[in-house]
């Protein structure tokens, strides 16, 4: 749909990302709302693990939004480099997509896209990484999603198919739940390499999903010898049913830290079994 630019924002004299719209797409009526819909949501993501929307312009031809510029690695490269991450690696970037998450939640705006290739590795002042995640352009405002439903085909569901929710993939109302549940099964993935849910096709694969089949980590790469309870927590993040899952990202993202041999943070102390 567009073309990302490095350029320089010569009023504040800061390096900037432009997002252009293809110019094909400029007449297209379906287009310009959704990037004005992520333009709306994401001029209000202001978060150290958000990447935000600075600005949005129609100008003639040209339609762009101005982002930060990150420079840094997309997770799915940092983990394609070892095919998966260690647990504390997994444990810290999981957490800080977790808290970006919730801060999308707490403004009612669900990502719907949540996967590696969304997610970019920075560097902080003082040396240590942080997880940032892009691209709101599938999310939507729980309130605006039956206008957003009119953005697609009827019967269209949007998304990665390799990440959704069972209720995203029969094409039903999201909450921040399936949001949940998609980065449950990204971190399966960044811990083994492999998908939580067996098969030989994508219909397969989809059918084992739909049933929650899943696959423990323990059975998939037993070489891993990975804390039970990682085993646990994740199984409850990809339960079938919404309600059986954790109720927010950072209850899970502080279920997993806490698994990976860390201190809880604070008042999260608790809810590893809620």
């Amino acid at each position: 749909m567009a073309i990302v630019y490095q350029a320089r924002d010569v009023t504040t004299e800061r390096d900037v990302a432009i997002k252009v719209l293809h110019p094909t797409l400029v007449a297209d009526a379906t287009a310009m709302a959704r990037l004005r819909q992520e333009a709306a949501l994401g001029a209000r993501l202001t978060h150290p693990n958000l990447c935000n929307i600075m600005s949005f312009s129609e100008s003639g031809e040209f339609v762009y939004v101005v982002m930060p510029l990150l420079t840094g690695e997309a997770l799915c490269d940092r983990a394609w480099r070892s095919r998966q991450l260690d647990l504390a690696a997994a444990a810290a970037f999981v957490r800080d997509i977790a808290t970006g998450l919730h801060a999308a939640h707490e403004l009612g705006i669900v990502h719907r896209d949540l996967k590696p290739e969304n997610v970019m590795i920075v560097a902080n002042g003082d040396g240590t990484e942080r997880a940032v995640l892009l691209d709101f352009g599938l999310a939507a405002a729980q309130r605006a999603i039956p206008r957003m439903q009119k953005l697609t085909r009827t019967g269209m569901v949007v998304g990665t198919p390799e990440f959704m929710s069972p209720e995203q993939m029969r094409g039903k109302p999201l909450d921040r739940r399936s949001d949940i549940y998609s980065l449950a099964f990204m971190t399966y993935e960044l811990l083994t390499g492999e998908l939580p849910f067996g098969g030989t096709t994508l219909r397969e694969m989809a059918m084992a999903r739909m049933k929650g089949e899943l696959i423990s980590i323990r059975k998939q790469r037993p070489d891993l010898a990975l804390p039970p309870a990682v085993d646990e927590i994740l199984a409850k993040a990809l339960a079938v049913d919404p309600a059986d899952r954790y109720q927010t990202a950072p209850r899970f993202g502080d279920a997993f830290w806490r698994a990976a041999g860390n201190r809880p943070a604070g008042r999260l102390l608790g809810w590893l079994r809620r």
